[in-house]
């Protein structure tokens, strides 16, 4: 029976993105911007760039920085310009939430007590 020849493995093409040394810095008057907002879009950075926040002065200033090394994101901001521009949309995103759901407890509240109400007013036990 004859052998069969050893099976050549082809490298595989490199589609990482390698990107570094990209950072930028925003500011927000803390008197109109909400840190539970600016937490959440750094949360939600996460695997894209670091955010580290801090309050000087009655200001919040976050320091960007895309994450170093290979990342498989092929969304990744590529200049400070395109970070501070992805981060602004994300706080904005965070900061219409927010609202919404300020306008909208009252109406969740009484969904959430009728669905509750039913529930409890339905007794299965015999």
């Amino acid at each position: 029976m004859p052998l069969t020849p050893p099976t050549r493995h082809m490298l595989q093409a490199d589609t990482k993105k390698q990107i570094t040394g990209i950072t930028t810095e925003v500011e927000f008057d803390a008197s109109i911007q909400s840190l539970g907002a600016l937490e959440a879009a750094a949360y939600r950075l996460i695997g894209t760039a670091t955010c580290h926040i801090r309050q000087t002065d009655g200001r919040f200033i976050c320091d960007l920085a895309v994450q170093s090394g290979k990342s498989t994101n092929e969304r990744l901001p590529d200049s400070p310009d395109a970070l501070k521009s992805h981060f602004l949309n994300l706080v904005t995103d965070e900061n219409l939430r927010a609202r919404l759901a300020e306008k909208t407890e009252g109406m969740r509240n009484v969904i959430l007590a009728l669905a509750f109400g039913s529930l409890a007013g339905s007794d299965n036990t015999k």
